[in-house]
């Protein structure tokens, strides 16, 4: 006889939202009565200590109480992922109609539900519940849902390097890219399809199809049309995308004081969308080139000045090289080799702050002569006579 599914919950005369302590003392309750040896030769007891075995070992455990929630019923060979998709496709009111009533699922089920003679893990028994698994997978697992007819769909956002030279991230200017982008297809113009809609063939218009798996008969969405009872032919040219590749060169403006990194946005540039929906952007991080004399670091150039031992000693005004041309800098008397001076807003031109400039920092590099006649040395020796302080006596004083 087929069976139907079992209502353990009624068996222990407990209600669904029963803690795990009540069923416990529940089953305690019901196993103290009809246990068999309490009822000695009462078949009756033996079968109802069976049925109230099988309800506990089903709602005591978790992971099984879980499943026989969601599907209505439990057997070892539903996994919990499969269970899980079947509730939801249920919740949402999006299932495939099945009706298990009168369906036999001994041969499905481990336990009190196999069929006589044969035991859990037969090939029988694997071959029976293998079919049944491949029909319950494909309907629960969402498989076989209907797509939605498609709206107007944004199109997807592009990011590229755009590196550009040293002159035109300070002074600004235009710049070209070459970008891979999709593009709305010119023949359906981003509708994916070509002509009116006509009739599905396989469904006749209803939007369903009727299928069998073994002894159930239920509808599902039909595949050809997506449930939508419709078809439309696909566009040849876009194979049904609505979009289709193109190469394009896109001009862009820097401006001026542009950083490296920065990020730039070209709003409708990046792919196109599809059945009227707004394409994407396009963002540019700018890479900006190098010099071989100037060196920025934000909106400040630093660059290297030589100067010679007359100069850094004594104190000059020397033709030093900046972005906007020569300038005269002040040597102090007395400059140190590595000695920072600055040059105020002598910098680059901040792109987010118009009119607020960065500063110019030099690094004095003092040029030791080499002397090449006597005169030269002599004259050398009469300055270290003049000046004989030792300049290693702090770092011994250190030590």
């Amino acid at each position: 006889m087929p069976t139907t599914n079992k209502d353990y919950y009624g068996t222990l005369g407990v209600k669904k939202t029963a803690t795990a302590e009540e069923i416990r003392k529940a089953f305690r309750k019901a196993a103290r009565r009809y246990h068999p040896d309490v009822n000695p030769g009462d078949k009756r007891s033996e079968e109802k200590f069976k049925e109230i075995s099988e309800a506990n070992d089903v709602l005591s455990d978790e992971k099984k109480r879980k499943i026989y929630d969601q599907v209505g019923f439990y057997s070892d060979q539903i996994d919990p992922a499969t269970a899980e998709a079947y509730a939801r496709q249920q919740g949402g009111g999006r299932g495939a109609p099945v009706d298990f009533g009168g369906f036999d699922f001994s041969g499905f089920q481990n336990g009190p539900g196999q069929h006589r003679g044969q035991h859990a893990g037969s090939p029988a028994d694997s071959a029976s519940w293998g079919s049944f698994k491949d029909i319950f997978s494909g309907i629960f697992t969402g498989a076989q849902q209907p797509q939605q007819p498609r709206g107007p769909q944004p199109g997807s956002d592009l990011e590229y390097q755009a590196t550009v030279d040293f002159w035109t991230a300070i002074r600004g200017g235009q710049a070209r890219l070459d970008v891979h982008r999709q593009e709305s297809c010119p023949t359906c113009h981003g509708q994916a399809s070509t002509g009116g809609p006509t009739q599905c063939v396989e469904c006749n218009g209803t939007g369903q199809v009727t299928q069998m798996g073994g002894r159930m008969k239920f509808n599902i969405p039909c595949p050809r049309c997506n449930g939508t009872g419709r078809t439309t032919n696909l566009c040849s040219t876009c194979h049904g995308e609505g979009l289709v590749d193109r190469d394009e060169t896109v001009e862009f403006r820097i401006k001026a004081g542009t950083r490296d990194g920065q990020r730039i946005r070209l709003q409708g540039k990046g792919n196109a969308g599809v059945n009227g929906g707004p394409a994407g952007d396009l963002f540019l991080i700018v890479r900006t080139g190098t010099h071989p004399v100037f060196t920025r670091v934000g909106d400040d150039i630093h660059l290297a000045v030589p100067v010679t031992m007359p100069e850094a000693s004594l104190g000059a005004k020397v033709d030093v090289p900046t972005i906007d041309g020569r300038a005269q800098l002040k040597i102090p008397p007395g400059t140190q080799n590595g000695q920072k001076l600055r040059m105020r807003e002598r910098g680059v031109e901040s792109s987010q702050h118009p009119g607020k400039r960065g500063d110019q920092i030099v690094t004095v590099e003092v040029q030791v002569p080499k002397l090449s006649d006597e005169r030269s040395r002599e004259i050398m020796r009469e300055l270290a006579k003049l000046n004989n302080q030792d300049p290693r006596v702090a770092l011994f004083e250190k030590l």
